[in-house]
C-alpha cells in the first residue's frame, strides 16, 4: 500500500505539477503577446487620430532597461510588424490594425485553450489527492461553519 501511495505522490509532484507549470508559463507568454499587440494597436490608433501619419514623427525608443533614445520617423504612414520567426511585414496603418485584430483573436483563443488545459490538470491533481486522502484514511476537512451576520 505504501508503494502505491508513493507512486501516486510522485505522479502528482513529478508529472502533473510540472505539466501545470508548463501550461501556466505558456499562458503567461500568450498574455504578454496580447498585451504587446494591444499596446501597438493603441499607438497606431493614436497616430491615426492625431493625423500625424503624413508628416515626420519624433519619438523616444526604449533600447532596454528603460534607456530611451530620441528617434525621427520620416514616414509614419507604414509600420513593420513582426509576424514571427524573425520575419517582418510592412503594413499601412489600417492594414496593421486588421492584422493585429486577427492575431489577437487567435492569441485569445490560444489563451482560452491553455486556461481550459490548466483547469483540467488542476482537476486531475485534486482527484489524485482526494484518492490519496481516502487511501490513507485521512478524514475530509469540514468546511468552516459560517456565522450569521446579525
Amino acid at each position: 500500500m505504501e508503494g502505491k501511495i508513493r507512486k501516486f505522490e510522485e505522479f502528482v509532484n513529478e508529472r502533473l505539477r510540472k505539466d501545470l507549470e508548463k501550461v501556466m508559463i505558456s499562458r503567461d507568454r500568450v498574455a504578454q503577446q496580447i498585451a504587446q499587440y494591444l499596446q501597438l494597436k493603441t499607438v497606431i490608433e493614436m497616430i491615426q487620430s492625431k493625423g500625424v501619419d503624413r508628416e515626420p514623427l519624433r519619438t523616444q525608443v526604449d533600447l532596454g532597461c528603460n534607456f530611451y533614445m530620441q528617434a525621427k520617423i520620416p514616414d509614419p504612414s507604414t509600420i513593420c510588424v513582426n509576424i514571427g520567426l524573425g520575419y517582418y511585414i510592412q503594413y499601412t496603418l489600417p492594414e496593421a490594425i486588421l492584422h493585429i485584430d486577427k492575431r489577437m483573436d487567435s492569441l485569445n483563443a490560444a489563451a482560452d485553450q491553455l486556461t481550459v488545459e490548466a483547469a483540467r490538470i488542476k482537476a486531475h491533481i485534486k482527484t489524485v489527492l482526494e484518492g490519496l486522502r481516502e487511501m490513507q484514511d485521512i478524514p475530509a476537512e469540514d468546511p468552516i461553519p459560517h456565522r450569521p451576520v446579525w
